[in-house]
C-alpha cells in the first residue's frame, strides 16, 4: 500500500465512507485538532521515558486509552451525518477521564492563582495538548450534529490534560509558576 494517492492534489480529501469535502472544511479542521492533539500527547509521553515518579506507569497507561479514545473522535468526526459510526463514545468513557482528574487533582495542593504553563518538558507538552483539545472542541461545536458525547469528552479530556500537566509537574519536583505580580 503506498504512503501517497495523489487524491488531495486538488484541495480535497475523504470522509469515512468515501465522500469528499473540501480540506478546509470544518470537519477536517476538528479530526485534524485531534489528531494534532494526540500528537502532542505523544510527545509528552516520550519526554516520561525517563523520568521516574511514582504514578508514571498510571500516567502512561491512562494516556494510551486517551490516545486511542481521540483516534476514534476523530474517526467520528470524519463520519458523514447519517452514517453509521464504527466506535462510539460512551459515558462511561467521560466517567473514566472524572475518575482520574479527581484523583490526581486530590494530591496536589489546591491551586491559589493561575498558573503559566511550564515546567518538565512532559508537563509543559500535556498544557501544549491542552490548548489543542480546546481548539479541537471548538471546532467541533461547528459541526451540526455532532454527538454531545464527543463535546462532553473533549471538555473533560481539556480538563485531564491541566490535571495531568500539573500532577507530572509536581511528581517531578518542578515548581509551578504563577502571574508576574508585578504586571
Amino acid at each position: 500500500m503506498r504512503i501517497y494517492t495523489k487524491s488531495g492534489d486538488k484541495g480535497t480529501t475523504s470522509l469515512v465512507y468515501g465522500q469528499r469535502i473540501p480540506k478546509n472544511d470544518i470537519r477536517v479542521e476538528a479530526y485534524g485538532t485531534c489528531d494534532e492533539a494526540n500528537s502532542m500527547i505523544g510527545l509528552a509521553i516520550s519526554h516520561l521515558k525517563h523520568a521516574t515518579f511514582p504514578g508514571k506507569d498510571e500516567v502512561i497507561e491512562v494516556f494510551h486509552k486517551v490516545q486511542t479514545a481521540i483516534f476514534h473522535v476523530g474517526a467520528e468526526l470524519a463520519t458523514p451525518e447519517g452514517k453509521e459510526v464504527k466506535w462510539k463514545l460512551k459515558d462511561e468513557d467521560i466517567q473514566e477521564l472524572e475518575h482520574t482528574i479527581d484523583k490526581w487533582d486530590a494530591s496536589l495542593d489546591p491551586l491559589k492563582n493561575f498558573i503559566l504553563p511550564g515546567g518538565h518538558p512532559a508537563g509543559a507538552a500535556m498544557h501544549c495538548a491542552r490548548t489543542i483539545v480546546r481548539r479541537a472542541e471548538r471546532c467541533a461545536v461547528e459541526i451540526e450534529q455532532t454527538n454531545p458525547l464527543v463535546l462532553a469528552y473533549l471538555n473533560r479530556l481539556s480538563d485531564l490534560l491541566f490535571v495531568a500537566a500539573r500532577y507530572i509537574n509536581n511528581g517531578l519536583g518542578e515548581e509551578e509558576m504563577t502571574l508576574h505580580q508585578g504586571l
